[in-house]
């Protein structure tokens, strides 16, 4: 299985290689035929994996390569696959290969075709990298990777100016909370003496609690800064000036979910810390809610799928926070789909609208377009829990877990996260219709 999870990984960076070192004499078909065909391959192989560890019941932890040893640590990459990579991998790469089909379409005329596919194959390599490791070394790199590249795919259109004011407000933010990222990381190797998943684990109940709060609590902070959580929420809706697909990739499905992934990698040390629990579902509920209400105002299409990013990815914050990990991974999980289609149906509008992203300048979409009105519909009754869709199951799992935990703020956020749902309701429809 070694050569399977390289190939998974590696895949997507070769292409990225051939598309944006070779773009301009294999042209676009060539770009395009690369990199859909590398990240298709890639999907393939993590279906297979999916079925050896699912299905099978097997979990593969290895070391690819020792990179270097200094004063007793190891430095090392390697994979760890288990259920929770296994799911994560497979959203990644189909949502990758379709956001690679509709860009074809979506960007025919735009003069850095070749570019933009090298762009989101290579940030397919680095989120399969991120969810991939079984050490704090690697997982860095992957986190440093997908923060690098967004950088580029948000300013994709950089003679904009709003453009650059966007990724760079991205990548700022960003870094404020990396860097508390990074301290946690450091902690964990103080404490511990190791940078290894398992060892780490293995160790972490005989640390004091409050050497594991600390660690808990920093790492949180920089699961914020990824997942954008209030206060540092403030990047993703202006990330918006990215083209379309970007916002499909990126802000539904692979890079905001990282933060969600990391503390659901680092559920034996955050469970361990109470404090580390209330404090992130308390960050979890402020943001369901009120990120809900500031998607009621705004005008702009994209802007409001984006608040309701935010708004969700409060709900699996809060589910992590209750211990109900299942429910927080099975919401990334749909929330990737609708999350995506609805961006996805609005990059369809928007190009019928000739780059009209005013939603008060829209309406009629059943009569003018009624494949999008229908697909954009679906993604929409998902989003606000309809019951019957994907959506509905998940949302009422967090739910009714928020209800049932014990911890402090739990009773807080069961409101926040019920009043939540009519919430989304209200801008779901009104943007929808």
């Amino acid at each position: 299985m070694q050569n399977v999870y390289l190939a998974i990984v590696l895949l997507p960076l070769l292409a990225a290689a051939i598309a944006g070192l070779a773009g301009r004499r294999i042209g676009r078909v060539g770009a395009h035929s690369a990199t859909i065909g590398a990240v298709g391959l890639s999907f393939l192989l993590s279906l297979w994996a999916f079925k050896h560890v699912v299905f099978d019941g097997n979990t593969d932890n290895f070391t690819i390569y020792q990179w270097m040893v200094t004063g007793g640590l190891s430095l090392e990459i390697g994979f760890l696959v288990d259920s929770l990579t296994a799911i994560m991998m497979v959203v990644v790469n189909f949502v990758s290969l379709m956001v690679h089909i509709y860009t074809i379409g979506y960007m025919r005329d735009d003069p850095g075709y070749q570019r933009f596919f090298a762009y989101i194959s290579l940030f397919t390599f680095s989120m399969l990298m991120l969810v991939m490791a079984n050490n704090f070394l690697q997982l860095f790199f992957g986190w440093e990777a997908v923060g690098l590249v967004s950088y580029l795919l948000i300013g994709f259109w950089f003679k904009k100016e709003s453009a650059i004011f966007a990724n760079l407000k991205a990548f700022l933010v960003n870094r404020v909370g990396d860097f508390g990222f990074l301290l946690g990381i450091a902690a964990v190797l103080m404490y511990t003496g190791s940078l290894d998943y398992r060892e780490v684990f293995a160790a972490a109940p005989g640390l004091a609690g409050g050497a594991v709060t600390l660690i808990c609590v920093l790492l949180l902070v920089g699961a914020m800064g990824k997942s954008a959580q209030a206060p540092l929420h403030v990047w993703l809706p202006d990330s918006m000036e990215g083209p379309t697909p970007i916002s499909a990739l990126i802000h539904a499905a692979t890079m905001v979910t990282a933060g969600i992934f990391m503390v659901a990698r680092m559920s034996p040390l955050f469970e361990l810390s109470e404090t580390a629990l209330n404090l992130v579902i308390g960050v979890g509920a402020f943001t369901a809610f009120f990120m809900g209400l500031l998607g009621i105002v705004q005008t702009d299409i994209k802007r409001v799928v984006a608040y309701s990013t935010l708004s969700q990815l409060g709900y699996m914050f809060v589910a992590l926070g209750v211990s109900a990990y299942a429910a927080g991974i099975f919401h990334l999980v749909t929330h990737a789909f609708f999350k995506a289609l609805l961006f996805l149906a609005a990059g369809s509008v928007i190009i019928a609208m000739h780059h009209e992203q005013d939603i008060r300048k829209m309406g009629g979409l059943k009569k003018y377009m009624p494949i999008t009105y229908w697909t954009a519909l679906v993604g929409s009754l998902a989003l606000i829990g309809f019951p019957g869709f994907a959506g509905f199951f998940s949302k009422d799992a967090i739910i009714e877990a928020t209800h049932a935990s014990t911890l402090a703020v739990a009773p807080y956020a069961y409101w926040a996260v019920l009043l939540g749902v009519f919430v989304t309701a209200f801008y779901s429809m009104a943007s929808t219709t």
